[in-house]
């Protein structure tokens, strides 16, 4: 299965973080791709630091829930406390697609329901799959960094080694 993941650091060494966790990911996923690093304002709970974000394309095995799961388990390991909704995180790891599934569960939405409205997202995800079409909408990657609000709080700064 194709899936789609994004990755946020505002807390701690923000690079290192994001590194680690796609080492982590890596060990259980095929990585193909990541994208450029891009500093982004917080969305939500301004009072925070800066993030730096990437997306990455992978392929797995994994079903949907135990994606999920291994992201869970690498979000702890690397330090996330549960917390308030956008408050400052060591990690963060969000399941954006699996192929071309649509779910919602208590636990999980796919494809993720922020999508279309954050920037920090769809820039770096426009980057790694330029051709891929919303699930649910149809529409392009394209059309949805076109539309999307934020685009200049989105700041490309260079890339992860090794991946």
């Amino acid at each position: 299965m194709e899936v789609y993941l994004g990755l946020g650091s505002n807390l701690g060494d923000r690079k290192a973080n994001l590194e680690k966790a796609l080492q982590l990911l890596g060990e259980r996923l095929h990585i193909e791709q990541v994208s450029s690093i891009y500093e982004t304002e917080p969305v939500g709970h301004a009072e925070q630091p800066m993030f730096l974000n990437v997306v990455c394309r992978a392929e797995t095995e994994l079903g949907p829930l135990q994606l999920l799961s291994l992201i869970k388990g690498i979000e702890a390991t690397l330090g996330r406390v549960p917390s308030f909704a956008n408050s400052p995180r060591s990690i963060d790891v969000d399941i954006l697609f699996y192929n071309d599934l649509c779910m919602e569960t208590a636990d999980l939405t796919i494809p993720h329901p922020k999508i279309k409205e954050r920037a920090f997202v769809l820039i770096p995800l426009f980057e790694v799959a330029p051709q891929l079409v919303h699930p649910v909408s149809g529409e392009s990657i394209k059309d949805l960094v076109a539309a999307v609000v934020g685009r200049d709080g989105v700041e490309k700064i260079g890339e992860l080694g090794g991946f």
